[in-house]
């Protein structure tokens, strides 16, 4: 089995390792979110990378890409996605889900005091189609359009790859033109002081030791993961393949003595009964 290994310095913000490693800084998370969203964010906390998320023991394991929560004690969750799983909607409402489980202490009376949530997913292909750079959902009432439910959820998908420009700012499409291609180059291209920030710091990381043997480890212990599934699937590849072998053995040769058996003149359904043939099985040999 053969995988290919990409070095820290050619990682792109859109790799979740480079990704979870930066925005473990404040500051780079609150860069990122002020040009998403478009206002100041002063973050209250640590961002957490890889946040594991998780109603009861028994529960499905969830794992946020980022956990971040500002000073108006809004929660952000940011995630990058390079493969278009056609589940990323649903995956949304879960992760959303999820967090809102966390947000009340037993006991709190009504739930007017839940945080206001943001559900971020940065990807590199179109996930509606329609060229956009930012698809941004929040509940509406079908019957007033106009009318918004207002329960402090936002979802947003944004699109390294748009086209249509409309209601979005040149420095978002820089900053996404960045995460996917996260170059001096592009940096230096985006006009921007925040993306430009965005790239020192990022740099900063790639040049790290300590960042470089962490990446290292993450690599090599994802590699042994692979190659453990490989040789698992090997392994229950040859029993399955013997389990069928010896079946077809086994169906072979009661047809060779089904065929013997008919041969010396013995009735059909004699011999359907002594070797669990059909007589219909029998009666083609």
């Amino acid at each position: 089995m053969k995988t290919e290994r990409k070095e820290l310095k050619d990682l792109d913000l859109l790799d979740r390792f480079l990704f979870a490693e930066a925005i473990e800084d404040p500051e780079m998370m609150e860069l990122i979110l002020e040009i998403i969203l478009g206002r100041e964010i002063v973050l209250k906390h640590l961002p957490q990378a890889e946040k594991e998320q998780r109603s009861f023991l028994w529960s499905r394991q969830v794992k946020l890409d980022v956990w971040a929560q500002d000073t108006d004690d809004v929660i952000y969750d940011a995630e990058v996605q390079k493969r278009d799983t056609k589940d990323l909607p649903k995956r949304s409402r879960l992760y959303n889900s999820m967090i809102d489980s966390k947000l009340l202490i037993p006991g709190t009376p009504g739930y007017n005091s839940l945080n206001d949530v943001y559900i971020i997913m940065i990807t590199p292909f179109d996930l509606f189609g329609e060229g956009r750079y930012r698809y941004t959902f929040r509940m509406n009432c079908e019957e007033l359009p106009g009318l918004g439910l207002c329960d402090g959820v936002t979802r947003i998908f944004l699109n390294t790859r748009g086209s249509n420009a409309e209601g979005v700012s040149d420095e978002l499409i820089s900053l996404l033109r960045y995460f996917e291609h996260s170059t001096e180059a592009t940096a230096e291209n985006s006009g921007s002081d925040k993306v430009l920030r965005l790239h020192e710091k990022i740099e900063k990381l790639r040049e790290s030791e300590e960042i470089g043997v962490k990446f290292m480890n993450a690599w090599e212990e994802k590699l042994l993961d692979r190659q453990d599934g490989y040789e698992e699937g090997q392994k229950a590849g040859l029993a399955e393949g013997e389990k069928r072998g010896i079946k077809k053995g086994i169906a072979e040769g009661e047809k060779r003595v089904a065929a013997k058996l008919k041969a010396s003149g013995m009735a059909t359904e004699e011999i359907s009964r002594m070797t669990g043939l059909s007589e219909a099985e029998i009666e083609k040999l």
